[in-house]
């Protein structure tokens, strides 16, 4: 019978796996460097020109201070000239439909609900009247043109809803 020959106790496998790793690590490394100095445009192997220094300027002498003259950095000749004025742009006009106004919060959020079933897109707005107390008014729009109020008064007449139209002239400091 033949005896199985014995193991070697001093063989270990860790030191190849730490080898293999020692080397990734390395390449890894090495191909990052290469990357990032591809992507920058860096070169590291071609020579550059030493770039000239300045003269230093001789001491005690001091740079003579720029002058300046207001109409000689103004471009054209003539003096005093004001560019020409645009003329004031006629007032803006937005158009809303009020559909309700209501001393009742509930009353216009109904109203507002109403109107979202029906399609239209309606804002609350509150506000204090003079002796009366707190409004909250519903309305729908802003509308540029009078064909986009007539189209939405008359979905809110065939689902009667009476509405009321408002005309908001802005200010040109008014204007978004």
């Amino acid at each position: 019978m033949v005896k199985p020959s014995p193991r070697k106790k001093d063989r270990s496998g860790g030191n190849s796996i730490f080898t293999g790793v020692l080397i990734g690590l390395i390449v890894g490394a090495i191909l990052a460097v290469g990357v990032a100095l591809w992507i920058t445009g860096n070169n590291l192997f071609k020579p550059t020109a030493p770039t000239p220094r300045p003269a230093a300027p001789a001491a005690g002498v001091p740079e003579p201070a720029p002058s300046f003259d207001f109409y000689k950095v103004l471009p054209g000749d003539a003096q005093g000239e004001l560019p020409p004025s645009t003329a004031p742009a006629a007032p803006a006009t937005r158009y809303f439909l009020q559909a309700g106004a209501f001393q009742n919060a509930d009353d216009a959020d109904n109203l507002k609900a109403q109107l979202a079933m029906l399609g239209v897109e309606a804002v609350i707005q509150t506000g204090e009247v003079a002796g009366k107390g707190v409004f909250h008014r519903v309305r729908v729009g802003p509308f540029s043109t009078m064909d986009e109020v007539d189209r939405t008064r008359s979905l809110l007449t065939q689902n009667d809803i009476p509405a009321t139209l408002v005309k908001e002239i802005l200010t040109p400091q008014e204007s978004p």
